[in-house]
């Protein structure tokens, strides 16, 4: 997902005299009561309930010696009516800031999604209305083609059109009303175009109203990924069947013996460390003097309500936690963490951040934004600052293995198991220079949850990063094993986790959609269950490392059986005959005859003629050879 889609933007008007002011929302051209405010909303507000309570506290002692000495109420001196209107004022005030901003708050809320459905909605088209088409959401002009509009000539006409330009392919779910068809038929101007068949390629069985506008554009099919199960994963006292994307054999295998470890040795726990998504836009000042002025105005603790505030609404679950700013000379980079309920969020504190920034600039106009993403975040990159302050959710989680799983399910010890784990995953990681990859094979598990789950795939970079630790226990009889990964960028809502497939995979794992009761419960419950799916990788290919099996196992669950069967067996003419005969294949064959128990002794590598073996040797050597002079132009 692009970082800086569908933003929506907020205007601000600049503060006179530079005082500070909230940016104004234009949601329906409807301003709010806290919008008017000349000074920062958290200083506003305890004046305004010192001023009621201060009046109100005065007109009572003012009232009560008017009825001790018999003086008529409403004979009012000057410092009364001041008071009354001090108090009406703070008390409008309050009742507009504290009700009205309330109310809009729940009138106005956006969708709640790591990426919101208004925001990703392509324009003139809406596929959620109707599950087998696609209607304009707009009225528009239908496209025509030869005087007929495009639905009613024929797929193949269509294709025709889109091939030589005529039609946009783009614009064919709008145009045709209907993505399945629209897909087919971009398709086949794709087969037209490029004279290459997409038969491999499957059309059927996918419903791809639920994919425009929200997870992929210009479709022609979807990719068939199996999907198996590890499990039970016996953690924190529950027990998951993992379901895990992927067309490496041996992979769920190995995972499914790392859970049956952790649940024959009393279970796995994990405990979430941080919650928050990061996005740093990055803004430019004429000198970096200017640029450090923003770094302190931004850090400064008197500022962040007013930040919260402008932050805080344009979602019900984004929550500003802090703002981290660092300078690269006159540029200026604002990392913001922010909770995001069960959404990954990414769209959602996009949304947060353009709005402080629209604030920012009314502050100090001569601010230039340059990017809304400047690379600081980091999305889609393995660096130092999601492996030290994290990223998403930062999650370790542990178990303690008996010995005596140690030695039966994992064919091991743990001698061998704490030794391999510091010469292999610490010790080779850091000679490789190793940035968060201090694991055995972090990034497979993670990989195969994300595509089962609906994730985005392409952060498996940051949310693989992970440290293993191994270490004896109980006299050195146990085997202490955790994993330690500070930014796990899950979600439950939103884009790929809406498709028909990840959201059953979602509720295979019990955290489909977002809690209602709990809002983050279920993106929280998902990135412990990657963290011990992870753990439970870890457990299992160590220990095939430290055993001496793992290609083996690859052999075994890696390959065909078939094709194994075959390549084992390949010195014996006999075998290979009766392979060639079960693949009828006459070349085979004629191979097998050349292979005969007769004629393998006489089938050596030729030797080279000694002119080619000459010339090998000069330029292994580096030094010309004898033809090489004897064609060299001569230099009198």
């Amino acid at each position: 997902m692009k970082s800086g889609d569908g933003l929506k933007t907020y205007g601000v008007q600049s503060p006179p005299n530079g005082g500070h002011r909230h940016s104004k929302r234009q949601r329906e051209g409807k301003p709010l009561a806290s919008d008017a405010l000349p000074l920062p909303v958290g200083l506003t507000n305890k004046i305004f309930m010192v001023l009621f309570f201060s009046a109100s506290y005065y007109l009572m002692r003012r009232w009560r010696e008017k009825i001790r000495t018999s003086t008529p109420l409403h004979m009012l001196n000057l410092g009364e009516i001041a008071a009354i209107i001090a108090q009406l004022a703070s008390f409008i005030y309050l009742i507009g800031f504290f009700g009205i901003d309330y109310v809009q708050t729940f009138i106005n809320k956006s969708i709640d999604g790591s990426w919101d459905s208004e925001d990703y909605r392509v324009a003139g088209v809406n596929c959620q209305a109707q599950p087998e088409s696609c209607t304009p959401s707009i009225s528009r002009s239908p496209a025509l083609l030869k005087g007929k509009s495009l639905k009613e000539h024929e797929n193949e006409d269509i294709a025709e059109a889109v091939r030589n330009g005529e039609t946009p392919s783009y614009s064919l779910e709008a145009e045709l009303e209907d993505c399945e068809r629209a897909a087919g038929v971009r398709r086949r101007a794709v087969e037209l175009t490029t004279g290459r068949t997409l038969d491999g390629l499957p059309l059927e069985g996918m419903d791809y109203s639920k994919i425009l506008g929200q997870c992929c554009e210009m479709v022609i099919g979807h990719v068939q990924i199996p999907v198996g199960v590890a499990g039970p994963l016996l953690l924190d006292g529950f027990e998951y069947t993992v379901p895990m994307a992927t067309t490496e054999g041996c992979l769920v295998a190995s995972t499914n013996r790392g859970c049956k470890a952790i649940a024959q040795s009393g279970g796995a726990s994990s405990v979430v460390l941080r919650d928050g998504m990061t996005r740093a836009p990055v803004v430019r000042f004429e000198s970096a003097k200017r640029a450090a002025a923003l770094k302190f105005f931004v850090e400064d603790a008197n500022n962040f309500d007013t930040l919260s505030v402008v932050f805080n609404r344009t979602s019900r679950f984004a929550r500003l936690q802090d703002v981290y700013c660092v300078l690269a000379g006159r540029n200026v980079y604002l990392r913001f963490s922010a909770s995001t309920g069960d959404a990954m969020g990414m769209n959602m504190i996009s949304k947060g951040v353009q709005n402080v920034l629209n604030y920012l600039q009314s502050v100090f106009p001569d601010m230039e934004p340059i990017s809304i993403s400047g690379n600081f975040c980091s999305d889609k990159k393995a660096t130092a600052v999601n492996w030290i302050e994290g990223r998403g959710k930062s999650v370790v989680c542990e178990a303690v293995l008996k010995e005596e799983v140690v030695r039966k399910v994992l064919k091991t010890s743990v001698p061998a198991l704490v030794e391999l784990n510091t010469i292999k995953n610490l010790a080779g990681s850091a000679l490789a220079g190793a940035l968060g990859g201090f694991n055995a094979h972090a990034a497979n598990i993670v990989s195969a949850v994300y595509i089962a789950t609906g994730q985005d795939p392409a952060q498996n970079v940051e949310s693989s990063q992970c440290l293993t630790m191994m270490e004896a226990v109980n006299g050195g009889r146990d085997l202490h094993i955790s994993v330690t990964m500070p930014s796990i960028e899950v979600g439950t809502i939103g884009g790929g986790t809406q498709l028909p497939s990840q959201a059953a995979c979602l509720n295979l794992l019990g955290v489909r959609g977002a809690n209602a009761e709990m809002p983050g419960a279920n993106a929280e419950q998902l990135a412990r269950i990657v963290a011990g799916s992870v753990l439970a990788g870890e457990i299992s290919l160590m220990s095939a490392l430290a055993s001496n099996t793992l290609v083996k196992s690859h052999l075994k669950y890696n390959r065909s059986s078939q094709n194994v069967g075959a390549l084992s067996s390949m010195g014996s003419s006999q075998n290979i005959s009766s392979l060639a005969a079960s693949q009828s294949n006459q070349n085979i064959a004629a191979l097998t005859a050349s292979l005969s128990s007769q004629n393998i002794s006489a089938m050596q590598t030729p030797p080279l003629p000694p002119s080619l073996a000459t010339n090998f040797r000069h330029r292994r050597t580096g030094s010309a050879s004898p033809a090489e002079v004897e064609k060299s132009p001569k230099v009198e």
